[in-house]
């Protein structure tokens, strides 16, 4: 493979931390005032938070002004629509509506100006030029291009850094391994959970393993697996690729952070377009950025046209990392280990669905990974013990010993009483697009209890 520089964009990437700073400084002043001026929902937000944004001096004066929630920007649309109040542009400069993929309540419709989309392109070229893709790889895009955000504005970054884009989508896992044999594919795009799906469907029904396909890199996303180890390794087991991950937002960025080779977390790409904040989920309360910090991801524009965010909960539960990389790029490394929203609370401890495959996976292969959670009532709250379905791998042999074992890492690592039980392989559903963790028997009657 020819020699290629480093970062797609130097003068970002790897700017100092004191001028980046400056920078955001003055796009933020100048975003406040556009919204002051053009969003009627902001407009009302900053009068009734008593704020002033021609007299906004730095970025922490931002923690003067409330959150935006998901909810608000639904409600906004309902009111107003298409593209609701919060929107700052007119309709007839929006070239494109993109939508959230809904999954967690009604979609929300994000519509881009042309200058927004060259933003997003931009960003993007960072990101997969971060992770790997150079001019010479061919790219499988396992994502559709519909409305989601993971389709045609990812195909206009991966063109700008010249791979061949090869759009495949979902629910076509044939086409797809058609494409990787006649085209060359060196790239696959996807979520995790149909990276381990693929795996699975190639061996059982084509008879030989996923190494098989030439493909060099993994590269995941829309769901929080691919930060999860065991899921990782999993997959770079199968394939023989090189796996990494990028983190967006549908209503920020549809890829804004990702991995560079040295895969300690997802390097934020978007800092002259994007500010972050760290903030504890329970309370608020902003949190230093600092080696190991943990928290929710907050987003606000500050080069923005059609829908820009002011303080946006994006409910990513992140840990992050500031020291120097090897790589050289400079901004804020963040792991997503989970959304804030997906918590359950099992006799007050708090745990994450990731945490639960992280535990299960690690006792590969014999488990397969799959896991599902069983709800017997509405969440968050859950009375224990916990109740888990685990496919059980190639290797297990006892398996009464390996119930036992699992229920007492699960104590161990996650500090609740859990309830196993032991499934054959290929039992669990299996999901070309997100992976489901939680299965609503409460809603189902005639579902098994567990």
């Amino acid at each position: 493979m020819p020699e290629h520089r480093t970062c797609w964009n130097p003068e970002i990437e790897t700017m100092a931390l004191e001028d980046l700073r400056a920078m955001q400084t003055s796009k933020l002043r100048r975003q406040l005032a556009y919204l002051a001026d053009r969003s009627p929902f902001y407009e009302r937000k900053f009068a009734e938070s008593g704020f002033d944004p021609t007299a906004a001096r730095s970025i922490e004066d931002l923690r003067r002004l409330p959150f935006t929630e998901k909810q608000e920007l639904r409600d906004s649309q309902i009111v107003s629509p298409p593209l609701g109040r919060h929107a700052a542009a007119d309709l007839v400069d929006v070239i494109r509506v993109h939508s959230s993929s809904g999954t967690t309540g009604r979609p929300s419709y994000v519509g881009i100006t042309r200058a927004d989309s060259a933003r997003w392109t931009e960003v993007i070229s960072r990101v997969y030029w971060c992770e790997g893709v150079r001019p010479e790889d061919v790219l499988i895009h396992g994502f559709g291009l519909g409305f989601f955000v993971g389709g045609l504005p990812l195909k206009d970054g991966i063109e700008q850094v010249g791979a061949t884009f090869v759009p495949i989508g979902t629910g076509a896992s044939d086409r797809l391994l058609s494409a990787i044999e006649h085209l060359g594919g060196t790239v696959l795009t996807c979520t995790p959970s149909y990276a381990s799906y693929l795996a699975e469907y190639v061996r059982d029904h084509f008879g030989k393993e996923p190494s098989e396909l030439g493909i060099r890199r993994i590269l995941l996303g829309a769901e929080p697996g691919g930060a999860i180890p065991a899921v990782r390794r999993r997959i770079e087991a199968a394939y023989g690729a090189f796996v990494t991950e990028g983190l967006g937002n549908a209503d920020v960025c549809p890829v804004y952070a990702g991995t560079c080779d040295q895969r300690d977390g997802n390097h934020f790409l978007a800092a002259d377009q994007i500010v972050l904040e760290l903030i504890d989920p329970d309370s608020g309360e902003v949190r230093k950025w600092e080696d190991g910090a943990e928290g929710e991801l907050v987003a606000t524009h500050i080069e923005r046209d059609c829908v820009p965010l002011v303080r946006f909960r994006t409910r990513d539960r992140v840990v992050v990392a500031v020291s120097s990389c090897p790589c050289g790029r400079t901004g804020p490394r963040i792991r997503c280990v989970g959304r804030t929203d997906d918590m359950l609370i099992v006799a007050g401890v708090n745990v994450w669905p990731s945490a639960v495959s992280d535990v299960v996976g690690n006792l590969h292969p014999r488990t397969t990974g799959a896991v599902q959670i069983l709800l017997m009532a509405p969440p968050p709250k859950v009375e224990p013990p916990l109740r888990l379905q685990v496919e059980y791998g190639s290797e297990a042999i006892d398996l009464e010993a390996l119930k036992r074992e699992l229920e007492q890492v699960i104590r161990d690592k996650l500090v609740v009483r859990a309830e196993v039980e032991l499934v054959p392989p290929g039992t669990l559903p299996r999901f070309e697009m997100k992976s489901q963790p939680l299965k609503h028997v409460y809603d189902n009657a005639s579902a098994p209890a567990g």
